[in-house]
């Protein structure tokens, strides 16, 4: 019985409000309907399909709702995740759109396997990276780019 696919991960959010302006205005998730939960929040999601929860952080009884944190995870780090993947589309509006609005945004390209990626913070410091598949080249806009062949390897053993 093996796991299908990502349902959805949820955020802490400092500043609910903030945060779901980041991720529906700069990444274009939309708002999705979510039931009455006891505590703020939303549901957000591409194409009908919910993929990112969001809730405040510092509530009463937060102990209650949020399992998988302690209380200072939102304001010390994001936990153990390192960051959170999304297959997108539109790279070069991506990047125009990173560049408008001053978001700082990391480049890859990886030409072995015809890909490119972006990575940006949330407002909270969540490290979002978005894949862009079937990238044949590294793109004049995205010109500079880290290119994963010509990273330096970690040895055996080394750390």
């Amino acid at each position: 019985m093996p796991v299908t696919e990502l349902n959805h991960y949820l955020v802490r959010a400092n500043d609910l409000e903030r945060s779901k302006r980041f991720y529906c205005e700069v990444l274009g998730f939309e708002v999705m309907p979510r039931p009455d939960f006891p505590f703020p929040g939303y549901w957000l999601g591409v194409n009908g399909k919910i993929q990112v929860h969001m809730a405040q952080h510092g509530v009463a009884n937060q102990d209650l709702y949020y399992l998988g944190t302690s209380a200072r995870s939102a304001t010390d780090n994001s936990g153990v995740v390192d960051h959170i993947a999304f297959l997108a589309e539109a790279p070069e509006q991506f990047a125009r759109r990173f560049e408008r609005i001053g978001l700082a945004c990391r480049k890859r390209y990886f030409p072995e396997f015809k890909l490119f990626q972006m990575f940006v913070r949330d407002p909270d410091g969540l490290v979002i990276e978005l894949n862009f598949h079937g990238m044949t080249e590294e793109p004049a806009w995205g010109e500079g780019s880290e290119n994963y062949a010509a990273m330096p390897r970690v040895t055996e053993g080394a750390r």
